[in-house]
């Protein structure tokens, strides 16, 4: 049956219902195929939850170029520090969920202080969209170079005959750089006091002066200090030796079976973001990091190129949480 036209006096028409709101329809799915093409149409914020000059500063200004150019948009760098990032969690958890801001975080961030904090205000499996895991971090264990070991047995061996004579530092109470050198401890039956300071760099000032005689660091900081004879690396923690310390053994490789700790980095949104954008930021850090350039630079700095999509970082976060709140719990570390 012909659809019938009713003229008006502007010489306007209207349509019957069911046409009326099939070209609604479709001009809806038009709007929205639109919508999707266009993000994003402005700038994207990456807060991070620590002061400039860090690991995680550094690995967040090695991809953002390679970002922008992916996304079409710059992409702008937002330092929310404060309380071992949860400043920044906030931040970006009270955000719009419409991908423009994106957190880039941490182990300890994600999977450290939910066990840490008596009242953490964030939820890291409900209150985040997971975009990308994009590294794996691994530490090394450090002692002052005027220490007589060079390697970690004879450091055990030396601590193990001065029990609660040698300190180590951190970067603060509940930190990866306080829990890694706690698990060393009860791997190895050893005795040594913890020294938390305000940050990694008064504590590396104290282990190169020996107010400290141990400490586990990020690959980046504890390389650079390394090659410059200020500190003496003895072992990585992961599974394999790390290209920016190829000639330092694995804790493995030194005799402790299955020691086996690094941190990770990735990037999230909040909460609610919509599949179609989780999966474009998504696509992007894949294409991002599927560069040899930058895997090659990000290997340089110490960290091991793992990208992972949203679906898997997800997961790999929900069975991290229970592992690191073992290890919070064996520190007895608590902050509130």
């Amino acid at each position: 049956m012909p659809v019938k036209l009713v003229p008006l006096p502007a010489g306007l028409t209207i349509l019957p219902g069911f046409t009326r709101r099939l070209l609604i329809g479709c001009c809806l799915m038009a709007a929205g195929s639109s919508a999707l093409a266009a993000f994003p149409d402005k700038p994207i914020r990456v807060v991070i939850g620590f002061p400039a000059g860090g690991p995680l500063d550094q690995h967040a200004r090695l991809l953002s170029d390679r970002l922008q150019a992916v996304l079409g948009q710059p992409v702008l760098i937002d330092y929310k520090s404060g309380a071992g990032g949860t400043v920044g969690a906030q931040d970006v958890m009270k955000a719009a969920p419409d991908g423009y801001t994106l957190m880039l975080a941490n182990t300890g961030v994600m999977v450290i202080n939910p066990a840490l904090y008596t009242r953490l205000p964030y939820s890291t499996l409900k209150d985040f969209t997971p975009i990308a895991r994009t590294a794996m971090q691994p530490l090394a264990l450090l002692v002052n170079p005027k220490l007589p070991v060079t390697t970690l047995k004879e450091f055990i061996n030396y601590a193990r005959a001065r029990p609660g004579q040698l300190n180590y530092g951190s970067a603060g109470n509940g930190g990866i750089s306080h829990l890694v050198p706690e698990m060393f401890k009860n791997a190895t039956q050893l005795f040594m006091v913890h020294i938390p300071y305000r940050g990694s760099a008064p504590a590396f000032t104290d282990l190169m002066g020996g107010q400290v005689q141990f400490m586990a660091e990020s690959i980046p900081q504890a390389a650079n200090y390394h090659k410059q004879g200020k500190v003496r690396a003895l072992a990585v923690t992961s599974r394999e030796r790390n290209p920016a310390l190829p000639d330092i053994p694995t804790v493995i490789e030194s005799g402790i079976k299955g020691f086996e700790v690094v941190g990770f980095y990735g990037f999230l949104a909040p909460a609610g973001l919509p599949k179609d954008v989780t999966a474009k930021l998504s696509d992007a850090f894949k294409q991002v990091m599927s560069s040899p350039d930058i895997r090659n630079r990000m290997v340089a700095q110490g960290a091991d190129p793992a990208f992972m999509g949203s679906e898997d970082f997800a997961q790999f976060l929900a069975a991290e949480m229970p592992r690191w709140s073992d290890a919070v719990k064996a520190s007895g570390a608590r902050l509130d």
